[in-house]
């Protein structure tokens, strides 16, 4: 499935996520954090893809894993402002509040975390300046990767009864909750409403 980077493309994205039934884990028992899903151009500047980190390997927490760029709440903090807020921190990123365009399902993660994607629309000329502390590399994957043969895979472990996601393009294998959390802004591009909270994570992820 093709998904040319246009202003047409933002105008469906902003509509969608406004009709979208957003579900809220209880705020009690987890704490909040937000991570950016950025709309931009991919590699070849006419599909819209997203941007995707690697951490820097001399994190303390999830050194070297793919991610988005995000983090914790911070005390005032709505959802919006800590993703933009978190984007200019790793990535060297300054976005108006009107570049967000929505924010999908919490999805509760092992360590404790209810992750909400707010949905940002990046632009085309988006100046990226990662910051070495935190990111290792930052890469531009299109939305079109996703809609391959085997791109998304769910897998059975004996530790959980619930099925882990997978994501597999372009030599790289993202696992929850940076899985889920794109699967389900992809099927959201797609017009369908599909939750992911019960979406397992690897056994690795769970710390």
């Amino acid at each position: 499935m093709s998904y040319p980077f246009t202003a047409t493309l933002r105008d469906e994205i902003a509509a969608r996520c406004g009709d979208f039934p957003r579900r809220i884990e209880p705020v009690s028992a987890l704490k909040l954090a937000a991570v950016a899903i950025v709309v931009v151009p991919a590699e070849d500047g006419m599909e819209a893809g997203f941007l995707l980190t690697r951490r820097a390997a001399t994190l303390r927490g999830h050194a070297g894993q793919w991610a988005l760029p995000g983090g914790r709440c911070d005390a005032g903090e709505t959802l919006g402002m800590a993703a933009l807020r978190e984007l200019d921190e790793e990535l060297g990123v300054t976005l108006t509040p009107d570049s967000v365009l929505g924010v999908l399902d919490d999805y509760p993660s092992r360590s404790g975390y209810a992750i909400a994607p707010v949905i940002v629309w990046g632009g085309a000329a988006l100046d990226l300046r990662p910051n070495p502390d935190e990111v290792a590399s930052v890469h531009r994957i299109s939305f079109a990767e996703l809609s391959k043969p085997g791109a998304v895979e769910f897998i059975a472990i004996p530790e959980s009864d619930r099925p882990v996601i997978r994501l597999n393009f372009a030599d790289r294998n993202i696992h929850a909750p940076t899985a889920a959390l794109i699967y389900q802004f992809t099927e959201l591009l797609a017009g369908r409403i599909t939750r992911v909270a019960e979406l397992e994570q690897p056994v690795f992820a769970w710390r």
